[in-house]
């Protein structure tokens, strides 16, 4: 795919957009428009792009501070190959074996699980009799559920649901609703007795922010991620993944500007009685360079809203201490949704209000700690899982009414060291630990070298001397040369997170599909969103394929499947 500059005045056809924040979701959604023909500047907030998927650089040690799990790896080469490359062309791809080990509390056993499927069944069958022939079946059906999801639903706007009424959606829609309306820790409970099988199973609903006894069934689909697909990693670190992202939106024309925190999206009134819906979405877009003799490219109706009353007309932005003020005739919202609908509009021109957000679930925040450790660590693999018994009061401390730090907590640890020597200084371990907890920014925030609230740094200790006695490492704290902690309140003021999550909303029944919430402005015409507070949802992949719902939106395209990729 050849494309021009960023002039820095709109191409014939193009319009020119401005895209808030620099996160996965953001330079996605960036590169994606420039490509399309239009001239897009990115304004991230921090100093350097990537948003949750960040880096950080210390003593020789490098950490990825986010996401650090590589699944669903046809969406990022899908999100390459519309630009014109591919993942294979951008980064060096590793599959781990094992795809990661769990350590279970009661017995402090290890269970590596392996990365290919008839070795994973043989694991569950000598964990229980019968469980082998339950996973085929477990699996069949999440690779069914996942190939209908990715056909039919992650890729829609969702903005007609005529799409959705096609034979391979209606002949399996029992079973659709029945995923929908059973939780996901019922439906694994009625397949595995044994419960260190019941945890293997439930716990990507973590991954969607939210509890296995929460999650619909419907995500079972995520098995079939690990368990089939395998668990991959980007060498470098996400980081490489982040340079190659901004490197084919800057060849895009994308302006990217970091430093630039974002003050207000501008707006003006406008006159509805002269507007003609028709071409609300449609005037003026270009959609040459990406094919679309698939798509379905007819203008629908907007499903229960009002004509907007505004329009967007830029935005303002402080940059050294200057403000500044950026004309666009497209804004596109890739920061934390709550921020942007209650910060950075006026209240009679918010789509989600506070009131809508009084009633939403968030995902979970996080402790996350970064460890430079000196000498290997062999009894950890690149990424291992700790898992308590009490897995419900776990979770309900997290996600209930009542929320309080689960003591022990399951939780997750990456030792990226183990596959990748690039993070570490020579026989080191490079060690990124994840707690799940309370989306409450009073817990607080971290820093380096014990610099972090009191509560954060007791919790950090608590951790590190959990991770030393179940993995049966009892020198782990006298090891450690480097320290840094981060907290819910780091969440909220580095990301503008709301309530301080780590993710996002929760993937409940209500904050899933279409209840998610659209992915366009109701009272702002040419104010979109993307990432992980919008369709479809949490995690890169996600993030991606929304990038690719603000295209179809600008399009009008109510296709349900990818967009077609050039020749």
């Amino acid at each position: 795919m050849s494309v021009q500059g960023n002039t820095g005045t709109p191409r014939v056809g193009g319009r020119r957009v401005a895209v808030i924040g620099g996160g996965i979701g953001g330079l996605a959604t960036a590169a994606l428009l420039a490509a399309e023909g239009h001239t897009v500047t990115l304004l991230e907030k921090q100093d350097r792009v990537g948003g949750r998927a960040g880096s950080w650089e210390a003593g020789g040690f490098r950490f990825d501070t986010g996401p650090s799990w590589y699944l669903m790896p046809e969406v990022i080469d899908h999100f390459f190959r519309l630009m014109g490359t591919s993942a294979a062309e951008q980064l060096e791809l590793i599959r781990l074996d094992p795809g990661y080990r769990v350590i279970f509390e009661e017995n402090r056993e290890a269970v590596d699980v392996p990365a290919d499927r008839p070795a994973v069944v043989k694991l569950f069958e000598s964990l229980e009799p019968g469980a082998g022939e339950a996973l085929e079946k477990y699996l069949d059906s999440a690779e069914d559920t996942y190939t209908i999801a990715k056909r039919r639903f992650l890729y829609s706007t969702f903005e007609s649901f005529l799409p959705l009424l096609r034979p391979d959606v209606l002949v399996r829609l029992p079973k659709l609703v029945r995923l929908l309306l059973q939780p996901l820790s019922g439906f694994v409970a009625g397949r595995f007795a044994d419960p260190r099988l019941r945890q293997i199973l439930g716990y990507p609903a973590v991954f969607l922010g939210s509890s296995p006894f929460d999650a619909p069934s419907m995500y079972h689909l995520m098995s079939h991620l690990d368990l089939d697909d395998g668990v991959l990693y980007p060498m470098g670190g996400f980081t490489s993944l982040i340079a190659a992202m901004t490197k084919v939106a800057e060849e895009a024309g994308v302006d990217i500007r970091t430093g630039a925190d974002v003050t207000s999206i501008d707006t003006a009134s406008i006159d509805t009685a002269s507007i003609d819906t028709a071409s609300i979405d449609t005037a003026s877009i270009d959609t040459a360079p990406i094919d679309t003799a698939a798509a379905n490219a007819g203008p629908s109706r907007r499903r229960g809203s009002r004509r907007p009353r505004a329009r967007v007309t830029g935005v303002s932005y402080r940059s050294g201490g200057t403000v500044h003020r950026m004309e666009a005739d497209v804004v596109v919202a890739a920061a934390d949704l709550h921020h942007t609908e209650t910060v950075l509009l006026p209240e009679n021109r918010q789509t989600y209000p506070e009131k809508y957000w009084s009633r939403r679930v968030p995902g979970p925040s996080a402790l996350l700690l970064y460890l430079g450790v000196k000498g290997s660590l062999p009894q950890l693999e690149h990424h291992t899982l700790l898992f308590t018994t009490d897995w419900k009061d776990n979770f309900g401390r997290i996600f209930g009414a009542e929320t309080s730090i689960p003591t022990p907590a399951s939780l997750y640890v990456c030792r990226p060291s183990a596959t990748d020597p690039s993070v570490a200084p020579a026989g080191d371990e490079n060690v990124f630990v994840l707690v799940p907890i309370p989306a409450d920014v009073g817990i607080g925030g971290g820093g380096v070298d014990r610099g972090g609230d009191a509560r954060v740094e007791e919790l950090a200790d608590a951790v590190i001397a959990q991770i030393a006695e179940w993995a049966h490492i009892p020198d782990l704290a006298e090891r450690i040369v480097l320290r840094r902690t981060y907290g819910p309140r780091d969440f909220a003021s580095d990301l503008n997170a709301w309530r301080g999550t780590s993710l996002g909303p929760a993937h409940t029944l209500r904050q899933s599909a279409f209840l998610r919430g659209s992915n366009r402005s109701r009272k702002v015409e040419g104010l979109y969103y993307a990432g992980s507070s919008t369709v479809p949802g949490i995690g890169i992949p996600m993030c991606l394929i929304s990038a690719e719902l603000v295209v179809k939106r600008l399009r009008s395209d109510t296709s349900t499947g990818p967009l077609p990729e050039p020749a």
